[in-house]
């Protein structure tokens, strides 16, 4: 389903939509919060951009580990942390692998999760990018258990579709953790930021997918 280099053009991409989507994400940050996550997000993967070529890829986990790090040192406020355990978990969970399959995808993304569930003491229906992240990563699983041989596009098009509709479910939702969940009630009536990332990055990669399909 995917390969170390498919694994580099989805990072790269994820890193590229932060920095594109910074004054969008801070905007509709703003809403509830305290507007800084699409500035926080877009300086930390800046910096991953602009260091690519000092990474190792040729190890999967190494490289996801490197990634971990840049952001969680260059990331401000809740984010860093957060953006950075779920970089390091999805290492974790691919150690020791130098080609990727399906099943590590979904390993990856799983990792991810609880990492973000554990540090940020949070989980789905909390009103945050997990309520995006789950929903896209079961929906990947699913495709893949009914069709392990899915070309990698159109997991990525299946990916994103319920990326969104995920992300579009957090309107109606109250937030329970974050800075958000300090203005009760009056974060019921628009998206998530966080969600709404996830499911912009993972437009973005289904968008520009130039992976091979095996």
């Amino acid at each position: 389903m995917t390969s170390s280099a498919n694994l580099e053009f989805v990072v790269r991409t994820i890193a590229q939509t932060a920095v594109d989507n910074e004054q969008a994400f801070g905007e509709l940050d703003a809403v509830v919060g305290d507007g800084d996550f699409g500035y926080s997000l877009a300086r930390g993967f800046e910096i991953v951009l602009a260091d690519w070529d000092t990474f190792d890829r040729t190890d999967p986990s190494v490289f996801l580990q490197k990634i971990a790090l840049t952001i969680s040192k260059r990331v401000g406020g809740t984010s860093g942390p957060l953006w950075g355990t779920a970089f390091l978990r999805a290492s974790a969970a691919v150690k020791g692998k130098s080609e990727l399959t399906g099943e590590d995808v979904v390993a990856m993304l799983r990792g991810a999760a609880e990492g973000i569930k554990k540090r940020g003491n949070s989980d789905v229906g909390d009103k945050t990018l997990l309520d995006a992240l789950v929903p896209m990563t079961d929906a990947i699983a699913a495709q893949l258990a009914a069709d392990p041989a899915t070309p990698a596009p159109e997991v990525a098009k299946i990916a994103a579709s319920s990326a969104r509709a995920a992300a579009d479910a957090t309107t109606p939702m109250q937030a329970m953790r974050g800075r958000a969940s300090y203005t009760g009630e009056r974060s019921i009536g628009s998206p998530d930021a966080g969600a709404v990332a996830v499911a912009v990055m993972a437009e973005r990669v289904a968008q520009t997918w130039t992976g091979s399909a095996g």
